[in-house]
């Protein structure tokens, strides 16, 4: 079976995703969740980050610029990522990497595993 342009996007996100350490998953779209959500979930030093995947020229649905803005509102980090523009997803990856929080929650409550 022959992967999608979309699927080929995410799954270089999911290359870059692993690379960095991230924890992430991809909502389950089964009809109980709410419409709009991004397609991955992305947990990394601290950090809220949803990607949502698009190829060519992919456009957000209006549901989904609700869904980002809401993310964005509460402090997170919501991307768009294409095959034109995957470099911004390690960018940011990196940009976390540099405030890396996990260190100051350590210092703060200590090693909890």
């Amino acid at each position: 079976m022959a992967l999608t342009p979309e699927r080929k996007v995410k799954n270089q996100c999911v290359e870059i995703l692993k690379k960095n350490g991230a924890y992430y998953f991809f909502p389950a779209s089964n009809g109980l969740g709410r419409a709009g959500i991004p397609d991955i979930i992305v947990c990394l030093y601290g950090y809220f980050l949803a990607v949502e995947c698009k190829a060519g020229k992919g456009k957000t649905t209006a549901l989904q610029d609700r869904e980002l803005q809401r993310i964005r509102n509460g402090g997170g980090v919501a991307l768009v990522i294409n095959e034109h523009n995957i470099e911004e997803l390690e960018n940011v990856l990196q940009g976390m990497h540099s405030y890396n929080t996990s260190d100051l929650l350590r210092n703060l409550f200590g090693d909890k595993k």
